[in-house]
């Protein structure tokens, strides 16, 4: 699904960001990157939604050179490309339904979407996904009456309103309280595998990569220096990633029992009858 070959970024400052990195993400694995501040992390996932030009090597989505592409073939290769943001990126005056709406934005253009003019199709995919990630209720409340975990909640309903093949999430749970945290983990990982979605998740938060991701890559100074399941983070490899430090307690297993797990919902089924107001 994505294949990143020797790719690098170096700022013309002379920084070097990233360092000859490669890899493959098959579609429905979730990825975390994690590694110290200034590895890299966050640079990678802007070089695959070419927010940053990459200096050299190649990102295929889907077969597809996204490196080497251009107007409108750009926009539409990023059509495929779902962001979930750490700081939410919500319209706050508008209403949720509103926010999920806006990430058919690349499909229906700027004028139907300030019109409000979206397809019954669109609508009911929406409803579905608000369904799907707690929301159902909510849909007419504004952006900003809702709390953190409420706001990465559509954050990630609208992502999903792209139809995307490819998740890219930068810290999504940086604001959030530990278990508003292990939620979103949760949801955002089980969405990716129901719908078959590759993910990259930017991600501090070691325990929690370990608890719900597929796979682990570490970063540091810009060169890869893990790449493995999340069983194989022990205190050496944490210590290649991040430097010398007590690791003991962040390799323990934690209890991941949540009562408040959301039910599975396809988001592209028609809605039921009573199943919203």
């Amino acid at each position: 699904m994505l294949t990143l070959t020797g790719l690098s970024k170096r700022y013309d400052t002379g920084d070097l960001a990233l360092s000859d990195i490669t890899l493959d993400v098959p579609a429905g694995q979730v990825m975390a990157l994690i590694g110290p501040s200034g590895a890299g992390k966050s640079t990678l996932i802007r070089c695959v939604n070419r927010l940053v030009e990459p200096s050299a090597g190649t990102v295929l989505l889907d077969g597809q050179d996204i490196t080497r592409v251009r107007g409108a073939k750009l926009r539409q290769a990023r059509r495929q490309i779902g962001m979930i943001f750490q700081n939410y990126a919500l319209v706050e005056r508008l209403t949720v339904m509103e926010n999920v709406l806006s990430g058919r934005l690349a499909y229906i253009g700027f004028w139907r979407s300030f019109l409000r003019q979206f397809p019954s199709s669109d609508i009911k995919q929406a409803l579905n996904l608000l369904e799907r990630v707690g929301l159902e209720t909510m849909f007419d409340k504004r952006g900003d009456a809702l709390s953190g975990g409420q706001k990465q909640r559509v954050g990630i309903a609208r992502a999903l309103m792209q139809n995307p093949k490819l998740l890219l999430v930068d810290e999504p749970t940086a604001s959030l309280d530990p278990k508003t945290s292990r939620q979103i983990m949760r949801l955002i990982c089980e969405l990716c595998r129901e719908q078959q979605l590759a993910a990259v998740i930017n991600i501090h938060d070691v325990v929690l990569a370990q608890q719900f991701v597929d796979r682990v890559v570490g970063l540091r100074a810009g060169k890869l220096v893990f790449d493995g399941p999340p069983s194989a983070l022990t205190e050496k490899t944490l210590t290649d990633i991040y430097g010398e430090e007590d690791w003991s307690t962040t390799t323990a297993e934690t209890d991941d029992t949540d009562e408040t797990a959301m039910p599975a919902v396809d988001p592209l089924k028609p809605i039921g009858q009573g199943g919203h107001p």
